[in-house]
């Protein structure tokens, strides 16, 4: 790893790259300690450990405990990203017809995702305003009128908006995709705090309970390292598809092989399934008194990563979003037509739509032990923190360590990669 480092800091782009991406990550941090105006956020201390707000604090960076600028973090461009690659699968062909157009409709796309983006930052920091400022009994919003929840939704939605662009910049000009090295950044610099929380309440005991705590952390600690070996293993495991070319600039047959992930998908259906599950909470936020308190209560409890029926919940969207975006990444149509104009095929596979369905199904065989895979490490440290009686906060979670760790597999692959189109540009111009 130490060389790993050296080497790439040797090299000026990539230095220049991890650099920019550090300053990205400052600004960032200095914005989740800018509060909104009209806003006291002390009075959300006693809500800490709700889901709704841990899970949506954690990704922020503990911005949204502070109701900071980036409280929201990019949570409502996520849910909009989601809602968009639905509606491309032909529910609205003028979407699908985009899809299709290459770069041109990809612009427009990403355009409709950030409109809707807006709408929906606009929409969830209304809810979550209302929603907050019932459970803290009031104290959340100094001057709870229209006109205030108006200018905090704005300020808002406007430090999402200002997030995505810094992700954006990150990909442009930095290392790493840019939303999840931000989701990243935000994980990270909550880890030291909750580690030191989660010590300081062990050492607070005496004599029996003190030393029970202490295994207990001792037994965390060997759990994560050993969660983090199997994450490291599985995201690199791969099938090897052989492909045969009858044709090539020499005439001659060759063959090659087509990498397929086992986990296809990445860490991506663990933030879509994040996001999502704060979704239902949000618009509740708005029904939070009268005759739906009952049912924003049940509504709280279902899509609560700390509550049974939540973690069945978040379990079964994290398979659906495994599977989806395993086709999305691959696309088996795609690259059965290209394997087809390149005159290759799979040895006992009929090329074209028979190499379709083939990929197809090998993809979703695939799906079904990344999807067994997701599942156990978001939802195994949710069982311990149940057997245990360990107050698993969510940064400590498996969702977090799947995020964390394979952004930082992507990342490093990615520098990796800028070494080696350096070494090769070199070569050229020796």
């Amino acid at each position: 790893m130490i060389s790993f480092l050296r080497n790439a800091f040797a090299i000026k782009d990539v230095r220049r790259r991890i650099f920019f991406t550090l300053f990205i990550f400052a600004i960032f941090r200095l914005g989740s300690h800018i509060p909104v105006p009209g806003v006291n956020a002390t009075a959300l201390s006693a809500l800490a450990s709700s889901g709704l707000l841990g899970m949506l604090n954690t990704f922020g960076g503990g911005a949204l405990i502070r109701y900071s600028i980036f409280a929201m973090g990019v949570s409502p461009y996520i849910t909009a990203s989601i809602i968009m690659q639905l509606l491309q699968m032909d529910l609205v062909p003028k979407f699908t017809e985009w899809a299709n157009q290459g770069e041109v409709g990809r612009r427009k796309l990403n355009q409709a995702t950030i409109y809707l983006a807006i709408l929906l930052g606009i929409v969830q920091s209304i809810g979550v305003s209302v929603g907050f400022n019932q459970l803290s009994g009031l104290g959340l919003i100094k001057d709870p009128s229209v006109s205030t929840y108006l200018t905090i939704a704005l300020v808002l939605t406007a430090g999402t908006m200002f997030l995505v662009w810094l992700g954006e910049q990150i990909t442009r000009n930095g290392i790493g995709n840019g939303l999840s090295m931000i989701i990243f950044a935000g994980i990270v610099a909550e880890v030291p705090k909750d580690f030191y929380q989660y010590f300081q309440t062990s050492l607070s005991n005496a004599g029996d309970e003190l030393t029970r705590n202490l295994l207990i952390l001792a037994a965390v600690i060997l759990v994560l390292i050993v969660l983090i070996v199997i994450v490291v293993a599985m995201e690199r495991a791969q099938r090897r598809i052989p492909i045969h070319y009858s044709r090539h600039a020499s005439g001659a047959k060759y063959s090659a092989h087509l990498p397929l992930k086992i986990n296809s998908a990445g860490v991506i259906p663990v933030i879509f399934a994040s996001s999502f599950i704060t979704t239902p909470q949000t618009i509740m936020g708005f029904f939070s008194s009268g005759d739906l308190e009952g049912w924003r209560k049940v509504v709280a409890t279902i899509f609560d990563l700390q509550e049974p029926i939540g973690a069945v919940f978040y379990t079964l969207l994290l398979i659906a979003f495994t599977y989806f975006y395993a086709l999305i990444q691959v696309n088996p149509e795609r690259v059965a037509e290209n394997l087809q104009k390149q005159s290759g095929y799979v040895p006992s596979v009929r090329p074209g739509k028979d190499t379709e369905n083939y990929l197809t199904g090998v993809i979703n065989r695939l799906s079904g032990v990344g999807a067994l895979y997701l599942t156990l490490i978001a939802v195994l440290p949710i069982v311990a923190g149940f057997i245990w009686e360990i107050p698993m906060t969510i940064s400590l979670s498996g969702t977090s360590l799947l995020i964390v760790v394979g952004v930082a597999i992507d990342t490093a692959n990615q520098i990796e990669g800028h070494m080696t189109k350096r070494q090769y540009q070199g070569f050229l111009y020796q």
